[in-house]
Order: structure tokens, then sequence, then C-alpha cells
């Protein structure tokens, strides 16, 4: 079989550095989210128990289908969103807004427009876009020094000096060192885990037009500025061409099926995505598809044990998760910088991208990734326009 020709240790690690970063540093949002609602533990883990099967089927399926690695993610956007906007809804009415988000991201993906709005977005701006959404977690290296100094310190120099020796395996390195010092200075983390299997509950729809108009819209239009153009940006740029609409129409199937569970919102990951589309994660571009089929299968570990693995996942040091993803990302961030600002003639419009999206301004509650693109572009025609 191809595939065991194609498995590697550094792809089947990115797989799981992108789930460990996901879930790390996201999972309180989705809770914060589902707290709004006043729900009961057990639906917070059948949330957890959706969101986990739905990135696991779509992206190891995916992933599969298109050999490329195609992971992706719940939506942290829209979890955020969730959490300041759901005041005043029940949960069976938060269940049909979620419905009718899904619909919209099919109803996208299925006629084709995804694919065309992509195409219209010049590498050079895609880039500076994806560079300008990774920036903070570069940043995250250095400002985890202030309060856990000798760990980051620790991982830095275990990444770099792997990186001369054994570069596939630098992350590997990076993520011993991250777990050799918390069991050395933080055993409390790995004290008598229990794993506890976690289920589904089923909650059936009301429809109701304030929560559809207040909550599904503004969830289907955060959820594709913020993770569906980044995600297709962070496939596009490393070079794999595959049609954006499908993915967002699968994702939206899958966000369908798993909404009167919790599953809020399937899309496409950009953060994820770089870590498990560079080259960290094999040399060869054509077998990077195994990080998405990683990615998949741990997410579907983590979907069946998610009381436990949330429990975990939340107990490790932030400083940690931020600095085993930004070393994770160096390369990438370093290769996207350098692609948008190369050609002179767009370097402007890409530095404009670059600045909007990494201010992480949010414009009429729309995130700065989606103005990076709209201002680098209109840069782009005004200066075509009057040369």
């Amino acid at each position: 079989m191809r595939i065991l020709k194609d498995i590697s240790v550094s792809a089947v690690l990115a797989g799981f550095v992108a789930v460990l970063v996901g879930f790390s540093s996201s999972v309180a949002i989705v809770f914060h989210a589902a707290d709004a609602l006043m729900l009961s533990d057990s639906i917070k883990i059948s949330w957890i128990v959706a969101l986990g099967i739905g990135m696991a089927t779509t992206g190891f399926c995916l992933s599969l289908y298109y050999r490329a690695p195609v992971v992706t993610a719940w939506s942290t956007p829209g979890a955020a969103l969730l959490a300041t906007s759901l005041e005043g809804a029940s949960y069976p009415e938060a269940i049909g807004a979620f419905i009718f988000s899904a619909l919209l991201m099919v109803l996208v993906g299925v006629t084709g427009m995804f694919n065309r709005l992509v195409a219209l977005i010049p590498l050079p701006i895609a880039c500076a876009m994806l560079a300008g959404i990774l920036l903070q977690f570069g940043l995250s290296i250095f400002t985890s020094l202030q309060s856990e100094m000798l760990m980051v310190v620790t991982m830095t120099l275990g990444y770099l000096l792997s990186k001369k020796v054994y570069p596939r395996y630098a992350i590997l390195v990076v993520l011993f060192i991250g777990f050799a010092y918390l069991v050395l200075d933080n055993d409390v983390v790995f004290n008598n885990p229990s794993f506890t299997i976690g289920a589904l509950i089923w909650t059936s729809p009301e429809w109701n037009l304030g929560a559809i108009l207040g909550v599904g819209l503004p969830l289907f239009l955060v959820t594709m500025s913020s993770q569906n153009i980044p995600g297709a940006a962070v496939l596009k740029v490393n070079g794999y061409q595959v049609p954006a609409s499908s993915l967002v129409g699968w994702t939206g199937v899958a966000s369908m099926v798993l909404a009167p569970f919790g599953g809020y919102a399937i899309s496409l990951a950009a953060i994820t995505a770089a870590i498990c589309t560079g080259d960290e994660s094999h040399p060869d571009k054509t077998k990077r598809y195994v990080a998405g089929l990683s990615a998949g299968l741990f997410y579907l570990l983590a979907a069946v044990f998610a009381s436990s693995i949330v429990v975990l996942f939340a107990s490790l040091p932030i400083e940690m998760v931020a600095a085993l993803a930004g070393l994770a990302l160096l390369g990438t961030i370093g290769n996207n910088i350098r692609t948008a600002l190369d050609p002179e003639e767009t370097r402007e419009a890409a530095l404009i991208t670059f600045l909007m999206t990494a201010s992480g301004a949010s414009l009429f509650g729309i995130a700065s990734a989606f103005w990076g693109i709209v201002f680098g572009v209109i840069c782009l025609i005004i200066q075509k326009k009057w040369r």
C-alpha cells in the first residue's frame, strides 16, 4: 500500500502537534461558548466529542482522497462569537442556528463560489495574510520567556541544535524536551490520569428567526473569513491545488450532521494546517498528506476520550504550547514573508495585508485576515490603475 510507504515519523508527529496545539489553545473558548447556554458537563463533553469526530472524519477522508494535508478544525473565532451572542437564546434555538450556518457553508461549497473567491487572491497577498496570522505564534516564543524562561530556552536550544543535525525531527526533540520538563518540574499534570469515554447527546433543533440571523449568519461569516479563507490560502501557498469549494462543502455537511450533538462549526484549519503543510512535516510535499491522516486519527482519539483529553490538555502550561506552536511554525512564517515581499510590484500591497492581518483588528465583526486581503487587493488595484 502506498500509505505504508509514505508514512514517516515527522509527518505523524506534525499531525500530533497540530492536534495538541488545536485542543490546548482553544478548548477553553469552546467551553466558554457552552457556558453561555448554561449547559451541563455531559453536554459540554458531547460538544467536544462531536467536534472531534467531525475534524477526524473530514480531515482523514479529504487528506486521503486529495493526497494533500487537509487539516480541519473547529471554528475558534466562531466559539468566541457564540460566547458573546447566545445570551437569551435557548440551546435548541442555538442548534437551529448552527444548522443554518452549516447549510450556508454547503451552499457556498456546492455552487463553487468559494473556488472563485480563492482564485482571485494573488499568491503574495495570500502569503502575507498567512504570515500575519502566524506572526503572533512566532512572537509567543519570546513572550513566554517572561514566565517560563528555562523551559522555553531549553526547547528553543533543542530546536536550533536538532535543526542542524536532524532537521526532520526537530519538533520531536522540542516535544520531548517540553514533556521531560513537565515530568521533572510539574508531575501533577500526569498524576494518576483516568481515561473516560465521552458520549454524544442529541438535542432537537428549534427555529427562531432572531437566533438564525443573530447567531447563525454571523457564525457563518466569521467561520468563512477567519478559518476557511486562511485555510484555503495555507494549501494554496504550499502548492496544493485542491478544490477549495469542495473542502468547504464537506465541512459544511459534517457541521450539519453533528450540529444537534454540539458540533457548531467544522472548518478548514489555518494555523494547525500550516504545521502539517510545511517542510518540517516532510521534505517531499507529496507525502505530507500523511500528516493530515495522522491529525484525523489523533482527533478521533481525542473525541473518544474527550473528557479525559480535555482535562489533560487544559493542564499543559500555556507557555509550553505557545513555544511548541511557535517553533513548529517558524519555517512557515519565514517562507511566507519571503514569498510575500519578494515581488517588488506587489510588495507594498503584501505589506499592507501582512500588517492589517497581524494587527488582529476586527471591523464590523469580521476578522482581520479578511480585511488584510481586502486592503491588499484594493492596494493592488489602485497601483495598477495609476501606473
